[in-house]
């Protein structure tokens, strides 16, 4: 199922990664010294690779 860059973003936001700063459409945020960076373009859908990369970044942390 795709995921939006939206709900990427609020998926980190919930599991405790902090919003580092805003450059355009791309939101950098950090936990514990790593860092990973979300395209947010309105309500698009990310690429698969995208998407499985953060999602597995996610599951890591």
């Amino acid at each position: 199922m795709p995921i939006s860059g939206k709900e990427m973003l609020r998926r980190y936001l919930l599991a405790g990664w902090r919003l580092q700063h805003i450059k355009g459409s791309h939101h950098r945020l950090e936990k514990n010294g790593g860092h990973e960076t979300i395209p947010v373009h309105g309500n698009q859908d990310l690429g698969k690779g995208l998407e499985r990369k953060l999602l597995k970044r996610l599951e890591e942390k």
